[in-house]
């Protein structure tokens, strides 16, 4: 059987959207009557909670009461709203190189899977994505409860191709400390630099673009 390729969802499959991230924030703050550097700075520093335990409305409450806000529920609604519009338009943003990617290693019958440190909002955002018909199974750290690189995420995706770990490929930029996670599971692992050169330290092969992965794969 063609190896399953396991992925990373951001600075690999799409852009990250660093920037634009911290200005919707911002934007967000104004709508719950708090200091928008202070919550994109309380946004920062709660990463690892928003990862595995807040989704984006209880986020919302809990860092504008944090920063000294008590917006109405409406206010939270909408700022709430206003993230989750992001997390769809990140995910419209992936390019027709990529799909094109994918969908060269499912005709070659690769199983595919994902496994992303992702808040509520990108889960939410999923199904309507060109992405997810495109991938046999997903793993997102805000449903599971873990985040990478924790090795039941990556062992969840293993597991819900019915695979073994040490039969993957897993493909990522190395954000998170993913890319050792993923060997010390096992798998093999292929670093991008497309989107972002995020952990030039790795020794191991790294692709400049995921166009190059299903001949990579059939070599």
């Amino acid at each position: 059987m063609p190896r399953p390729v396991i992925f990373d969802l951001f600075h690999t499959l799409v852009q990250g959207a660093d920037d634009e991230r911290d200005r919707v924030v911002g934007e967000m703050a104004v709508m719950v009557g708090v200091d928008p550097p202070a919550l994109v700075a309380a946004y920062h520093a709660s990463w690892r909670d928003r990862l595995v335990r807040w989704d984006v409305a209880e986020t919302v409450r809990i860092l504008a009461g944090r920063l000294g806000g008590t917006p109405s529920e409406e206010a939270v609604a909408r700022a709430a709203a206003h993230r989750r519009a992001l997390a769809r338009r990140v995910l419209a943003s992936v390019s027709p190189a990529t799909l094109a990617a994918l969908d060269a290693l499912r005709a070659a019958g690769h199983p595919l899977a994902l496994v992303s440190n992702a808040t509520s909002e990108t889960a939410e955002a999923w199904p309507e994505s060109g992405l997810a018909r495109r991938l046999d199974a997903v793993v997102f750290s805000c449903e599971v409860g873990v985040a990478k690189p924790d090795p039941a995420s990556y062992l969840a995706a293993a597991d819900r191709l019915g695979v073994a770990p040490a039969d993957c490929v897993y493909v990522g930029d190395g954000a998170d400390g993913e890319l050792a996670g993923a060997a010390a599971v096992g798998m093999t692992v292929l670093r991008t630099t497309e989107h972002n050169d995020t952990d030039p330290a790795w020794d191991g092969p790294a692709l400049t673009s995921l166009a190059d992965l299903p001949a990579l794969l059939r070599g």
